[in-house]
């Protein structure tokens, strides 16, 4: 049949192969196109939460583990990157299975003293670490030549737009789109040419140092990858986006992949600054105060271009944070109060969210504007609150992700569980420690030189 049927159109067999071979290849192009876009777009609230704690802070942080200790604290990203995926996959599982935020299940399955508590002292510290990312804006774009009392202002109105006149769909792009600035960083750590088998080496043989610099230096980069906002952030955005357990398996490869993507470009940073600033100090190390400081330190190693590259890394990250960091505050309060909230709820439907959204944007934007402020110190202080936090935050989780009445099937293996426990203890640890050596400090007294 074949045979007449070519022989009636006058087509020799070899053309029929051919044409079979040509129509194949663009069908497999196709496909492999429509699966490359497919995972794209299941990418989210996880790296959207994973990103966001590499704003301002997270920035000089990571500078200064380069800029002092060259690439000995490498290792420690490794660490950090495992636990920042295992406690974001668990809030994500929650959000899939219960509907609910964080704040909600805290609310509905803790004392009130205790919701109350955690509640006030998040707002505290968020508020507060909203007003530094306005800072880190100011001061990105003040590289590029914008002035401080312009700068602020700006961003404010642009995140408030964004966020207040768009769907959770259209902020969610958005908030993807700017994750692209943190390849900024990666430009950076190749410029500055790494000696790369220090660096490979460093990333798998833990090094560890007893003085004061180092525990702090350590201590701060728990604190600053894991932080209590990420986790309200994540589980909220999950419910939000209607995600169930049905297609949980694509939201638990966002939460992977956002967590490495966020942990290198962390790895980055501490690349960067540890191939520049600390030779340059002959191995002595040199602490930087803000990721500013760390663009200004680049610019004598790298030249101009990279003090550029390092600002609009800053300038992406920080807006990222702007963003994230006033929805989650706002998430947080609202469902602990049993209240309307959610990007896509009108302000009629969501008044105290959106009221709150916008009061914390405004404030956040004046105190940036004033010239002068101690960022360090009042960081700092942040950092001792969301240290108190942290904690706490991490047992509710695990209490909350092995309650069979709430989880029912989905709640940790043995295996999922002496990770996640350990990590816990660790974690708790060492920010407990940053919060006791903080205070010490604060009354003239240091344990650790």
């Amino acid at each position: 049949m074949a045979d007449e049927i070519v022989n009636e159109t006058n087509i020799e067999p070899a053309s029929i192969t051919q044409t079979g071979v040509e129509q194949a290849v663009p069908e497999k192009r196709f496909r492999r196109r429509r699966r490359f876009l497919f995972y794209l777009s299941i990418l989210g609230p996880g790296l959207i939460a994973a990103n966001a704690g590499n704003d301002a802070g997270g920035i000089a942080t990571y500078s200064s583990m380069g800029s002092q200790f060259g690439f000995q604290m490498l290792w420690v990203m490794v660490v950090v990157g495992i636990g920042v995926g295992v406690v974001q996959e668990m809030c994500a599982r929650m959000g899939a299975n219960t509907g609910k935020g964080l704040s909600d299940l805290i609310r509905e399955n803790f004392s009130i003293r205790l919701t109350a508590f955690v509640m006030l002292a998040f707002l505290v510290a968020n508020g507060g670490v909203i007003v530094s990312e306005f800072i880190g804006i100011a001061a990105a774009l003040g590289i590029f030549g914008v002035p401080n009392w312009l700068g602020a202002p700006i961003a404010g109105v642009l995140v408030w737009l964004l966020i207040a006149r768009g769907s959770y769909e259209r902020v969610e792009k958005v908030f993807l789109v700017l994750t692209v600035a943190f390849f900024a960083y990666i430009i950076a750590a190749f410029m500055a040419k790494p000696d790369w088998g220090q660096v490979v080496g460093n990333t798998f043989v833990p090094t560890f140092q007893f003085n004061g610099a180092f525990l702090t230096t350590l201590i701060a980069a728990v604190g600053t990858t894991i932080s209590p906002y990420m986790q309200i952030y994540v589980q909220s955005a999950v419910v939000e986006r209607g995600v169930t357990m049905r297609g949980y398996k694509y939201q638990r490869l966002d939460v992977y992949v956002g967590s490495a993507f966020s942990i290198g470009i962390a790895y980055f940073i501490v690349v960067a600054t540890g191939a520049t600033i600390f030779p340059a100090t002959g191995g002595t190390g040199r602490t930087l105060d803000s990721a500013v400081d760390a663009a200004q330190a680049l610019t004598p190693f790298l030249g101009e271009f990279a003090r550029y590259i390092f600002g609009l890394g800053l300038l992406g990250a920080s807006f990222l944070a702007a963003g994230v960091l006033p929805l989650t505050t706002c998430y947080s309060v609202t469902e602990a109060l049993g209240l309307e909230n959610g990007v896509s709820k009108t302000f009629k439907e969501a008044p105290t969210f959106w009221g709150m959204f916008t009061g914390l944007i405004v404030i956040a934007v004046i105190i940036a504007m004033i010239p002068g402020l101690p960022v360090v110190n009042i960081l700092v202080v942040l950092y001792l609150v969301n240290g108190l936090i942290l904690p706490i935050i991490l047992f509710s989780i695990l209490k909350l992700i092995n309650d069979k009445e709430l989880m029912g099937k989905y709640t940790n293996s043995i295996v999922y569980n002496v990770l996640a426990y350990g990590l816990a203890g660790i974690v708790s640890f060492l920010s407990i420690s940053y919060v006791i050596i903080q205070v010490l400090a604060i009354f003239g007294l240091q344990i650790l030189k």
